[in-house]
């Protein structure tokens, strides 16, 4: 309430103290309602993203990619500043490997190297394969692949361990799968000499179209014992 109080020339104002207070109450009522609607602008986008729309996102990045993709690296190209849920992903993953299949296209879903691929169906190699009639095959020796096969077996081999097995020389051929990176060292033995030891690369598995080296076919002579 307002008081007019006479002083002769002049009339002076005084204002009610619980008048005093209101703006600071309304202040802080405007400020607890910001507050109260903060957290629905951040709610993170993933939870906003539907199971179609994430399907057509990882396809793209599946398709967009040269290389073979993990879960992990895919969530984190979703969403690079926030945790996206990677069981997410494996199950978009599997979705779409079943849309491929039910619309019958010739696209198949593959892990390679612990990670996810497009890939034309095999049934189609002898077609697909008149596309690159004129483009020069890489070959690799006979003896680079027993080399290989010596490396991916009983890794991590040394190099003497591999001419014992193969009963020549090996190093040119190891020089050369060095070079073409599909070996690769990964250490040293803890033997005379600590003799530098070899292993396979993601390219290897890449090149040979497999998720691991348990998907290797069992051949009890290489094996270790």
């Amino acid at each position: 309430m307002l008081a007019a109080m006479g002083t002769g020339k002049e009339n002076v104002v005084e204002m009610d103290p619980e008048e005093k207070n209101e703006p600071a109450e309304a202040s802080e009522e405007t400020e607890a309602q910001a507050e109260a609607a903060e957290p629905a602008s951040e709610m993170p986008e993933e939870l906003e993203m539907t199971d179609d729309e994430l399907v057509r996102l990882v396809a793209g990045l599946l398709f967009a990619s040269p290389d073979p993709l993990p879960p992990a690296r895919i969530a984190k190209l979703i969403e690079p500043r926030r945790s996206f849920p990677v069981k997410r992903v494996e199950g978009a993953l599997e979705a779409l490997s079943e849309k491929f299949e039910a619309a019958g296209l010739p696209i198949i879903v593959r892990n390679i190297a612990g990670g996810a691929q497009l890939l034309t169906d095999p049934e189609m190699a002898v077609e697909l394969s008149r596309l690159f009639a004129n483009r020069k095959v890489e070959r690799m020796t006979p003896a680079g692949l027993e080399t290989m096969s010596v490396v991916a077996y009983r890794q991590p081999v040394t190099k003497g361990e591999i001419e014992a097995i193969r009963g020549v020389q090996a190093g040119p051929v190891l020089r050369n799968l060095v070079d073409r990176n599909l070996i690769k060292v990964t250490g040293r033995a803890d033997q005379p000499g600590n003799p530098l030891q070899y292993g396979t690369t993601k390219e290897f598995l890449d090149r040979f179209g497999l998720s691991s080296l348990s998907d290797l076919p069992r051949d009890p002579e290489l094996l270790r014992e």
